[in-house]
C-alpha cells in the first residue's frame, strides 16, 4: 500500500497538515485500524486514501476529481468508488438517516445527485466513517471530549451496518 501512496503522490497528491499532524498520518492510522478489524483489501485501500478528494469535514484534495481514473489504475475501481462515495457524502443529509431509516439517501455533495445506498456499500461506507473518526479519537483528547457524544450516537445507529470489530472498538473507546 505504501507504494500506491507513493504512485498517488507522482499524480499531484500533497500532504496536508491534519488534527494531529499530517494527512498522511491520519490516513495510515485510519488504515492500521482497519487492518485491525481484519477489513478486507478493498476496504483497507479506502481506508488509506479516503479523503483523496476531500470530504465534507476537510476540504482539502489530495488529488482533483479529474483525475479518478488514473486513482482508480492505481488502487483499483471498487477501492476508488468507495474513496469517491466517502468524500462525496453529504453528511448533514446522510448521517441523520441512519437512526431508522431502512434505505439510506445518499446525496453526492459534488453533483447534487440522490440515489440509495445499496447494502454493501452501506456497510463500507460506515465502516470506513467510524475508522476515520477513531482514528482521531485515538489521537486527540480534545477531539474525543468535543465530539465523542455525537460519534457514540452516530456510530449506534450505524451498528446494522458495522462489523463485530468495529462496534468493539468504538464502545471501548468511546463509553
Amino acid at each position: 500500500m505504501d507504494n500506491q501512496f507513493q504512485q498517488l503522490k507522482h499524480l499531484g497528491a500533497g500532504d496536508f497538515q491534519h488534527l494531529n499532524g499530517s494527512l498522511e498520518t491520519h490516513l495510515q492510522g485510519t488504515e492500521a485500524l482497519l487492518r485491525e478489524w481484519q477489513a478486507d483489501d478493498i476496504l483497507r485501500t479506502a481506508g488509506l486514501f479516503h479523503a483523496a478528494y476531500g470530504t465534507a469535514g476537510f476540504d482539502e484534495q489530495m488529488v482533483s476529481l479529474s483525475k479518478r481514473a488514473e486513482i482508480a489504475d492505481v488502487i483499483g475501481v471498487e477501492a476508488e468508488a468507495l474513496v469517491y462515495l466517502y468524500c462525496s457524502c453529504d453528511r448533514d443529509v446522510v448521517f441523520p438517516q441512519f437512526s431508522g431509516q431502512k434505505s439510506i439517501q445518499f446525496k453526492d455533495r459534488f453533483t447534487g445527485d440522490v440515489f440509495s445506498l445499496k447494502e454493501n456499500q452501506c456497510r463500507y461506507f460506515c465502516e470506513l466513517t467510524v475508522a476515520n473518526e477513531l482514528e482521531l479519537v485515538k489521537s486527540s483528547a480534545s477531539f474525543k471530549a468535543q465530539y465523542g457524544r455525537g460519534l457514540l450516537t452516530l456510530f449506534t445507529s450505524m451498528n446494522n451496518y458495522l462489523s463485530e470489530h468495529a462496534i468493539a472498538s468504538y464502545e471501548q473507546l468511546l463509553q
